[in-house]
């Protein structure tokens, strides 16, 4: 248990929906609103609160536009995001590692 620290676990990253949010986009180039908030299983205000989080964090990039008349917004892991999720990984698998 000696190299695990609790500091290392980001606690913007850590929470549920958070990290749904981080781990999805790991994978994609960019996500709808609409596509996380179902793989989520998120409600609308409850996805965007925690959007909201990981933007002021500088995690994800968040673009709205409109699509015809229809408003599209899209999100996306900014590098420092990708950098920081990379660590909270890590931190986890010492953790793991340590048990």
């Amino acid at each position: 248990m000696d190299e695990f620290e609790i500091d290392d676990i980001d606690e913007v990253i850590h929470g549920r929906l958070r990290l749904g949010v981080m781990a999805y986009l790991a994978g994609a180039e960019a996500a709808d609103f609409n596509v996380l908030k179902a793989r989520l299983q998120a409600t609308d205000g409850n996805l965007s609160v925690h959007l909201r989080k990981l933007e002021d964090a500088g995690y994800v990039a968040i673009e709205k536009s409109f699509v015809g008349r229809k408003p599209l917004t899209r999100i996306s892991l900014t590098e420092p995001g990708r950098a920081a999720f990379q660590r909270y990984l890590e931190a986890i698998g010492k953790l793991v590692e340590s048990r």
